[in-house]
């Protein structure tokens, strides 16, 4: 016999039963495939996905992306089965993935998942131990559970091939059979198509790895953005307070647009800047046109046609669990703040204003500049600051307010998850407003009272706020909130006190995945108790008691666009029964990339 042949027979019978450990994984893949397990994940900001490209590129970039991720996780299954060999300057091979891996182990018992009770623990143990032909994952793991392709088989069978000549020329191992040989050649000749495929997978694997460098928008921004077109009117007399001369609604039918660019700058992988160019933002503050700001979009453009940066942020770590954030452009409490709201909420949520959050707590009535901190003790406690003033006053020295002496709001939220389905927000935030600045203590929401308890004379509030998420079920999740304020004009003994409160329910995956069904029933801000009197001698307070009840439900018409019909009603406009219900309705298509 040869020496050749001899040193197959030294090499190959426990070898071969590892092969046919992997094998079965293999040839299991094509009938189940088993699914990776997925991360929770965090309140955060709303992200909106992909990148603009024209349509031709797009498709042919999308398809060697896919070519391109399919051919390199072939080739990072073979470098965990053996590692490819190079040679370092003294000419001493070296395993190519020693820094970027776990690299090759040198016992079964350093693979965290393998347990000696494993159906296949011997033939790891035998391929580990006796040829060197496993290494493992940098978490330390082997994943012997997970499901294999053909392609990746064959890549594994043709690296652990290659080590066997390794081990052959060096002739250090002991005695196998000519079966063993037999059936090995067998196998590679099986596998021979799929291995000529890689190959040439491999071989265009530069070349379409440069195209889609070429054609990327950056190394370090993302772009998304979103659009939405709505069609809307109102319906029911202005409100006046007088049952007798109530006045005509003067809304029409009209069709309005917004337009954002989002560029995500990332630095270091896990901080943020958000730069957020808003365009063509012409969809009307029905409050003009309704006699009433209680019937607001959430998206409404408040008078501005034009195009201009909106947010400027900037989030980075500090620590494992403590997040920094700072920006001089709308770095506003909903940015570093979970408002729990998620349900209704949101680009695809309730169009209404009211029924975003609880705006006493989370919308300051300006736009901010400041700074916020975020620490997660657990993942049941996480605590919440901000401070930020009037990104108008905050950048002007000269006009004795700046960024401490000007209107601004501080703000402290613990956020407690007793279970994993609940969540519940103790809200605290101060404001305080110069005289005359054309601020609003509720964020744009409530009656004409509540917004400006002392007119424009210079405020101060302290917000409470209460919020809960709890997640009932896969298609049902209830929230709400309570927000009690206690105002005071300033340097005076005048006080008011405001509430507002909602319900809200909501119903993922309504009638089909990815749809989304809500409904919320709640207060608007009302005054319910005040010391002020304007110069006729009125109270400025609230007599009765509005109701805020709204319905919606999102249609996915695919992964980048839906359609949401909504519809609310107003009861008791500007919380006064003399005035008539005012109804909303909207149709809002929503576009994101």
């Amino acid at each position: 016999m040869s020496k050749v042949s001899w040193n197959y027979l030294l090499v190959l019978p426990a070898f071969f039963s590892g092969l046919l450990v992997l094998f079965s994984a293999a040839s299991g893949s094509e009938i189940q495939r088993m699914p990776e397990p997925k991360s929770q994940a965090t309140p955060n900001v709303e992200n909106i996905s992909s990148s603009i490209a024209a349509e031709q590129n797009q498709t042919q970039l999308t398809q060697s992306v896919e070519d391109v991720q399919v051919t390199k996780n072939t080739q990072t299954l073979a470098n965990q089965i053996v590692p490819p060999q190079e040679k370092d300057q003294n000419g001493k091979q070296t395993s190519a993935n020693q820094t970027n891996s776990m690299g090759q182990v040198t016992s079964v018992s350093e693979l965290s998942d393998v347990q000696p009770t494993d159906w296949a623990f011997q033939a790891l143990q035998s391929l580990v131990e006796r040829y060197g032909c496993i290494a493992g994952y940098p978490s330390g793991d082997f994943r012997g559970n997970r499901a294999l392709t053909r392609y990746e088989f064959a890549a594994g069978l043709n690296a652990c091939l290659n080590r066997v000549n390794e081990l052959i020329a060096t002739s250090t191992e002991s005695l196998a059979t000519k079966e063993d040989l037999a059936t090995l050649e067998k196998l590679r000749e099986q596998f021979a198509s799929e291995l000529t495929t890689l190959r040439g997978r491999l071989d265009s694997l530069e070349v379409r790895n440069a195209e889609v460098e070429a054609n990327q928008f950056s190394t370090t921004t993302k772009l998304v953005g979103d659009a939405i077109f709505i069609v809307a009117d109102t319906f029911g007399d202005r409100p006046n307070g007088t049952a007798a001369d109530d006045t005509q609604d003067t809304t029409q039918t009209f069709l309005g647009y917004r337009a954002r660019l989002n560029f995500q700058t990332s630095f270091t992988g896990k901080d943020q800047l958000v730069t957020l160019i808003t365009a063509g933002n012409n969809i009307p503050n029905l409050g003009s046109s309704s006699g009433t700001q209680m019937t607001r979009f959430a998206f409404d453009s408040d008078g501005r046609s034009d195009t201009y940066l909106s947010q400027l942020t900037y989030r980075f770590p500090l620590s494992s669990k403590a997040t920094v954030w700072v920006g001089p452009r709308a770095l506003q409490p909903a940015v570093f703040t979970p408002t729990l709201n998620a349900a209704v909420g949101g680009i695809n949520g309730a169009v209404s204003r009211f029924a975003t959050f609880n705006h006493t707590v989370y919308r300051p009535g300006f736009d901010g500049a400041g700074l916020a901190f975020g620490y997660k003790f657990s993942n049941q406690l996480q605590l919440s600051l901000g401070y930020i003033a009037d990104n108008n006053q905050a950048p002007n020295p000269a006009s004795r307010n700046g960024l401490f002496n000007g209107t601004h709001l501080a703000l402290a939220q613990l956020t407690i998850s007793p279970s994993r389905k609940l969540d519940i927000g103790l809200t605290y935030t101060r404001k305080y407003y110069i005289g005359n600045s054309g601020f609003n203590l509720t964020g744009g929401t409530g009656s004409t009272f509540a917004r400006n308890p002392f007119e424009q004379n210079s405020t101060i509030s302290n917000n409470f706020g209460l919020e809960f998420n709890w997640r009932a079920s896969d298609r049902f999740t209830l929230g709400g909130w309570f927000g009690y304020t206690l105002a005071n004009r300033n340097d005076t003994d005048e006080d008011a006190t405001i509430i507002n409160a909602a319900l809200t329910f909501g119903f993922p995956d309504l009638f089909k995945k990815g749809n989304q069904g809500g409904f919320i029933v709640g207060v608007p801000p009302k005054v319910t108790s005040s010391d002020y009197r304007n110069r006729a001698g009125l109270l400025r307070e609230d007599p009765d008691t509005s109701l805020h009840i709204e319905a919606f439900y999102t249609y996915r018409v695919n992964d980048n666009i839906t359609i949401t019909p909504d519809f609310y009603i107003i009861t008791k406009p500007e919380h006064n029964g003399n005035n008539d219900p005012i109804w909303v309705g909207a149709l809002r298509t929503t576009f994101t990339f």
